[in-house]
């Protein structure tokens, strides 16, 4: 005995999808006809899903929940391995900034300990440089000293120095004019005593003045 029945009671009577009953309709399996924009299938009795079919429907209904949790748990091993991955990849952004704060940290020591070097070489050859300078001066000091003890020994008397003048055909009106005129010139072979009035005159060639 047949039963008419919409196609979507039909999908459940027979324990297939909607899609199933259209196929089956389009292959001629099912017997159908369309009331009202509607489609309508005839089921035979026999057709009706048995318990048997019922509890294949059921493993296939527990296999894709099984599925669908092995999805599911599989989503969950997924989320925790990024969660693991990103917390790795801080654990080692973290270790990366601490060395590099270290390394700089050590090129700042070295620097320093250059600078150090340096201006501790800076100081002993400034220490250096004002010895030698000191010594220079009291060397320059000394030959003055000696210079001057020499130009002491090697003064002219005045009248020898006319006496010389004169061998070169000089008056003394001359060779006066020639001494004030040195002296007033600040010319180091002419010096004027102020304490003792005296013309010191030190012993030169004198081929300027003849």
């Amino acid at each position: 005995m047949k039963k008419l029945v919409s196609s979507n009671e039909a999908a459940q009577l027979l324990g297939i999808s909607l899609q199933g009953i259209h196929y089956r309709i389009k292959k001629g399996q099912l017997e159908s006809i369309k009331k009202d924009g509607k489609i309508f299938v005839y089921i035979d009795s026999k057709q009706i899903s048995t318990p048997s079919n019922s509890s294949v429907v059921n493993e296939q209904i527990n296999n894709y929940k099984h599925l669908e949790e092995k999805i599911l748990s599989s989503k969950d091993e997924q989320i925790e391995l990024l969660k693991k991955t990103i917390k790795f990849m801080k654990r080692q952004h973290i270790s990366e900034i601490e060395r590099l704060d270290k390394n700089q940290t050590q090129v700042l020591k070295v620097f320093q300990s250059e600078v150090d070097l340096l201006k501790s070489a800076f100081s002993e050859m400034r220490g250096i440089y004002q010895l030698e300078h000191k010594e220079n001066q009291k060397e320059e000091q000394t030959q003055r000293k000696k210079q001057y003890s020499r130009q002491k020994v090697e003064l002219m008397d005045i009248k020898d120095f006319f006496v010389f003048m004169k061998s070169y055909n000089k008056t003394d009106i001359q060779i006066k004019s020639i001494i004030l005129e040195k002296v007033k010139n600040e010319d180091r072979r002419f010096i004027y005593n102020k304490k003792s009035k005296e013309i010191l005159i030190y012993k030169d060639d004198f081929l300027d003045l003849i």
